[in-house]
């Protein structure tokens, strides 16, 4: 993270720390962007004074530049593993429970949809990743991003990546674009990168006829706010809908809602895991499958686990009828007896 010549900050483990390197001047950090920036095809200056893209090698790469800028050019890299992150390498870090993994190895397996909820750079992308890998390697799986991050190992996926205008302003491809255009492509599974915008109504419209396995991430603090997110979302779309008919759309066609924080200590952990369980007058209904505790703290690091709340979802029968059992201890319940 580059904020002006003099102020350069690194991200590691989690945490931001200021390096002891600096640029000569703001020339000097223009001319750093620019060759950066060129040979991806795209321009900055004054009239395009920001630019979003993605680097040969995965990295995501966002510059800033005067007159919005006013500490100077800005500079942000995002870099990934060439070896993503894995199921297991998460359970053992604490980002998540070996039951709750089960848990959503069996709902991914069983076709719900899932959405996966969080703030920026609370690790959104990387828990996808880790779902996506639980798709069987026989389903055709289109992947739909701004800018493709996604790492999927399985042989039939088709990624598609959105464009912006270019400097005459034509030839934008939205995530919409991708959306409805994709439900042509006779997918299995539809997985994109995050609903933003009208997409996300597209989205839905595809979990509710026969697209159903999907995943998409949305930026939210909690499973509840993020289907306040969805609805607002939605209604980005232009279309005169009310709200009681989307909050309809959404009970019906979201399964499940995974909440992914970044703590204090800069570690990204599964929070909740949140069955959406249908209507209740306006209000869709929820109920909590797995929820994070915390016991304490160690070194400056937060101690917890994910537990089980001793719930059984209603869409068991979903999971059952695919062949999948799971053990009533998995949800706490034979523990709950015990007390």
């Amino acid at each position: 993270m580059v904020n002006g010549p003099k102020n350069i900050y690194i991200e590691r483990k989690g945490k931001i720390h200021r390096v002891p390197i600096t640029f000569e001047s703001n020339d000097h950090v223009m001319r750093i962007i620019d060759r950066i920036v060129a040979p991806l095809g795209r321009r900055i200056d004054e009239s395009s004074p920001y630019v979003d893209a993605r680097l040969p090698d995965g990295s995501r790469v966002n510059a800033v530049i005067p007159p919005i800028s006013l500490v100077g050019p800005v500079l942000t890299i995002r870099k990934f593993s060439k070896n993503p992150i894995t199921v297991d390498q998460m359970v053992q870090f604490g980002s998540i429970s070996a039951e709750s993994v089960q848990f959503l190895k069996a709902c991914v397996e069983s076709r719900l949809n899932i959405i996966i909820s969080g703030g920026t750079g609370s690790g959104k992308t990387t828990l996808l990743n880790v779902l996506s890998s639980f798709i069987p390697s026989d389903e055709r799986i289109l992947t739909i991003e701004n800018a493709a991050e996604l790492q999927l190992r399985q042989e039939h996926v088709v990624t598609l990546e959105s464009r912006p205008p270019n400097i005459e302003g034509r030839g934008e491809i939205t995530i919409r674009d991708l959306v409805i255009n994709a439900l042509r492509m006779r997918p299995e599974r539809i997985i994109v990168g995050e609903c933003r915008g009208g997409e996300t109504l597209d989205m839905l419209q595809a979990m509710n006829t026969g697209h159903d396995g999907s995943m998409t991430t949305a930026h939210a603090n909690s499973p509840r706010d993020a289907l306040a997110r969805i609805e607002t979302m939605c209604l980005m779309a232009g279309m005169d809908l009310p709200v009681r008919a989307i909050r309809e759309q959404v009970a019906s066609a979201v399964d499940v809602i995974v909440q992914q924080e970044r703590m204090r200590d800069g570690t990204r952990k599964v929070t909740t895991i949140a069955e959406v369980s249908g209507m209740e007058g306006e209000v869709i209904t929820m109920t909590d499958i797995f929820v994070f505790e915390q016991s304490g703290t160690e070194n400056g690091r937060i101690i917890g686990r994910l537990r089980p709340t001793g719930l059984r979802p209603k869409f068991m029968d979903k999971i059952e009828a695919a062949g999948i059992q799971l053990p009533p201890s998995i949800f706490g319940i034979g523990e709950r007896r015990r007390y």
